[in-house]
């Protein structure tokens, strides 16, 4: 897989384009309703510790079982065996739980809007880590994040729960996620997607299993129901979504792949509204609308730059960062 996606994406067939376009909106699909099944296993009774280390450990026998299917069962060399497990334990572990908590104290809708101020973070980052360079497209962009993100703040909780520690936590699970992304794309080699999957799940595993230890372990005594969420985090909103976008990834390159993912909040916030009753006021609307432009903006400078010069990179920690959402 490594070597597939590293190729140029620029002379596929308008067919195999349109597949990847389908591919990459199932995955967007898939993690728009994760924050959405999240808020059902909450009314099931069920805690965030106990969740997400059953999210993470059937994902990553799943993951395991599809790296072995694949051949790809051989261990990396231990840099990056010790990189993909770190960066599940501490990075995406830290994401998840912030985003996961979040989503118990606040809409669904909101959560999901916050945590797409991640690429303008990561962009932030970036020219401070003189990795990245400003222009007039970039900052417009910055400026269209910055400003969606004050009117999603300003404009309250619409219907539901507004809260400063939900707040605080999905903006700092946006921080997370853009942290895990700068450093995984700096210490991850070349790797197979799924395996470098395993890793990463197999380290938020053993951090949430540790936890539930030190806090005297896991209830899993759990309703049917609540083994339905389960079931649904760990399938619609993991490995399909993940193994979507990686195969749509292959057909139309990371930045395509990227601009596609902002379907994923109008998932949430579509199926929040149906399902729950969660309605955005005027501002949060066009605050939103504001973020998921800056997005767009971002990513779209990215493919005029080249798409198949950031394809031909060594590590595919970037788009993998994406997809483990």
């Amino acid at each position: 897989m490594a070597g597939r996606t590293s190729r140029p994406h620029t002379h596929l067939h308008p067919r195999a384009d349109r597949r990847g376009v389908a591919l990459c909106l199932v995955s967007a699909f898939g993690f728009g309703c994760m924050a959405i099944l999240a808020k059902d296993a909450y009314k099931q009774h069920l805690g965030i510790t106990a969740l997400l280390a059953l999210r993470f450990a059937l994902a990553a026998v799943i993951f395991w079982t599809i790296a072995h299917l694949r051949g790809a069962i051989a261990l990396p060399p231990r840099r990056t065996l010790v990189a993909g497990l770190g960066l599940g334990a501490f990075g995406y572990a830290a994401q998840s739980g912030l985003f996961f908590g979040a989503v118990k104290r606040m809409d669904a809708s909101t959560t999901s809007l916050l945590l797409y101020t991640y690429p303008a973070i990561v962009f932030l980052a970036a020219l401070a880590l003189r990795r990245e360079h400003a222009d007039r497209h970039r900052l417009v962009a910055l400026a269209f994040a910055c400003a969606g993100t004050a009117l999603v703040l300003l404009g309250g909780g619409g219907s539901g729960s507004f809260e400063t520690v939900g707040v605080v936590m999905a903006i700092s699970a946006a921080v997370a996620y853009s942290i895990y992304i700068l450093v995984a794309d700096t210490v991850v080699g070349r790797i197979d997607p799924f395996l470098l999957s395993a890793l990463v799940t197999t380290g938020g595993a053993a951090t949430f299993w540790a936890v539930g230890a030190a806090h005297g372990g896991l209830d899993l005594t759990l309703s049917a129901h609540a083994w339905l969420d389960i079931a649904g985090i760990v399938l619609v909103s993991t490995i399909l979504p993940v193994s979507t976008f990686l195969l749509g990834l292959e057909r139309v390159g990371p930045s395509t792949a990227s601009i596609l993912s902002c379907f994923e909040p109008v998932v949430t916030v579509s199926l929040a509204m149906v399902l729950y009753g969660e309605r955005l006021g005027p501002a949060q609307l066009a605050g939103g609308v504001l973020v998921l432009v800056a997005v767009v903006l971002l990513q779209a400078k990215v493919r005029r730059n080249g798409a198949a010069a950031e394809a031909s990179r060594a590590a595919p920690a970037r788009p993998l960062a994406r997809e483990l959402a």
